[in-house]
């Protein structure tokens, strides 16, 4: 059973940094991929970073030379460092893991390359 679990989400002012992390119990990395998400309130869900099995990173142009995203070496811990926060950015972020095989079949920011979903964290950036 895959199931997604972030954390260290939190209120931070403009300009300001957080690390959020997120861990995929019972996930097998296999041609697959990890994904963040975002959604504030009255807005569409949107991509942010996603980091596949092979390392290949990719990013939303409103986040990109501000956060990375990152993963250990048993690769079921992935990271997604914030860095020079604007209020913009203040969304519940969301953490998702590819299906089998769905790498070779989704672009990373589709969300229907993700099977698992996490719960969300609460970020907020206040100016």
């Amino acid at each position: 059973q895959v199931q997604p679990v972030e954390s260290g989400g939190g209120s931070v002012q403009a300009g300001g940094s957080l690390r959020l992390s997120c861990v995929v119990s019972g996930y097998t990395y296999n041609a697959n991929s990890i994904g963040w998400f975002r959604q504030a309130p009255e807005k569409e869900r949107e991509a942010v970073a996603c980091i596949n099995t092979d390392g290949t990173t990719y990013y939303a142009d409103s986040v990109k030379g501000r956060f990375t995203i990152s993963q250990d070496n048993a690769k079921n811990t992935v990271y997604l460092q914030m860095n020079s926060l604007k209020p913009e950015d203040t969304a519940k972020y969301y953490c998702a893991a590819g299906e089998y095989g769905s790498i070779l079949r989704y672009r990373w920011d589709s969300q229907t390359r993700y099977k698992y979903w996490g719960q969300g964290t609460q970020v907020t950036v206040s100016s």
